[in-house]
């Protein structure tokens, strides 16, 4: 059987995929472009002058959430600046890519969706290390390990989904 003969099964037929979208659309959405680029317009979150984006209460709801659980978020140390910068220059457009892709059902996302997986989780546990045992501990473990669970989850939900299939979302005619 040829690749022609092949069709996409609709994303409705695809539930872990809607999942997987809804997901993309709130880091492409909220956390990449606001929560995270705040991090990098604003070097030092106890003095600056609101920017034009991110929105201001974007930008409070962020130092709120360092203040009473990530230490680390408002410290800023440069190994977590590039862990920013490549959700903002990667990961952002891979989301806005995968949106697509993966409601369309093109089979071209699965070898950047394997690469995305594999980052982010390696990202995650890097900052869950610094969040428990690092210089700047977060004072609150549970809430932090509930904030980041979805960002080590979904990957290997990812991993499981792509890795095993090489037409995660066709099915021959």
């Amino acid at each position: 059987m040829t690749e022609n003969a092949r069709v996409v099964v609709p994303l409705a037929e695809r539930r872990l995929d809607v999942l997987f979208v809804g997901f993309f659309v709130l880091n492409l959405a909220v956390i990449t472009y606001m929560i995270d680029l705040e991090q990098l317009v604003i070097a030092d979150p106890a003095h600056f002058t609101y920017p034009v984006w991110p929105p201001a209460f974007m930008i409070d709801a962020t130092h709120w959430w360092g203040r009473s659980f990530d230490p680390c978020l408002l410290a800023r140390p440069m190994w977590w600046k590039m862990t920013i910068w490549i959700d903002v220059l990667l990961f952002g457009p891979f989301y806005a890519a995968a949106i697509w892709a993966f409601a369309a059902g093109r089979e071209w996302i699965r070898t950047p969706s394997i690469i995305w997986a594999s980052v982010m989780m390696t990202n995650v546990t890097i900052i869950l290390g610094e969040e428990f045992f690092g210089a700047t501990p977060t004072p609150a473990a549970g809430p932090m390990l509930l904030a980041n669970a979805a960002w080590f989850l979904l990957p290997i939900l990812m991993l499981w989904r792509l890795g095993w299939t090489e037409h995660p979302f066709t099915r021959a005619r």
